[in-house]
């Protein structure tokens, strides 16, 4: 997968200084390919590893949840705040992390406690589209991720500061 990858990185490059390329990073995107070896970076068929990425409010949320009725229950989320670093940096500090539960209406719980990073974290987004993401972090791990067009960003992540329903 890595030399498809690679080929793909180097016919399409992304630079976030292109208004086109920042647009298309804004959404949801569901992992879909790691070189990590982590159980969590190991795409599932029972469950959703979602990317929202909102870098026009300087956010994003790290979020694995059950698929089909077990999203009912709710997920692991990891908040972070974003800044951009073109052509293609976006630093992540991440902020709070814990339990997300399912929206009840306007309600919803959220049980995240504050998040001690002791590591600069980040990415650098390779490749943007409508449909993929391809980026690498700052283990050096590679990711491939798809849209999701059936969920909305700012559902999952209000703006900071507020609340809102999630998963």
């Amino acid at each position: 997968m890595l030399p498809l990858i690679e080929e793909v990185e180097a016919l399409t490059p992304c630079d976030l200084s292109r208004p086109r390329d920042l647009e298309q990073l804004t959404g949801v995107w569901e992992l879909r390919w790691s070189s990590g070896r982590q159980a969590y970076l190991q795409p599932q068929p029972w469950l959703e590893n979602l990317q929202v990425l909102r870098p026009s409010v300087g956010a994003g949320l790290n979020l694995l949840r059950g698929r089909g009725p077990l999203v009912a229950f709710g997920g692991v989320a990891v908040e972070a705040a974003l800044t951009l670093e073109p052509p293609r940096r976006v630093q992540v500090r991440f902020r709070r992390g814990g339990w997300i539960g399912p929206a009840v209406g306007p309600l919803q719980a959220r049980l995240l406690t504050a998040v001690q990073q002791s590591f600069p974290a980040w990415l650098d987004i390779t490749v943007v589209s409508d449909q993929l993401r391809l980026c690498r972090g700052n283990t050096g791990t590679v990711f491939a991720l798809l849209r999701r067009q059936d969920l909305n960003p700012a559902e999952l992540l209000p703006d900071p500061g507020e609340t809102g329903p999630a998963p």
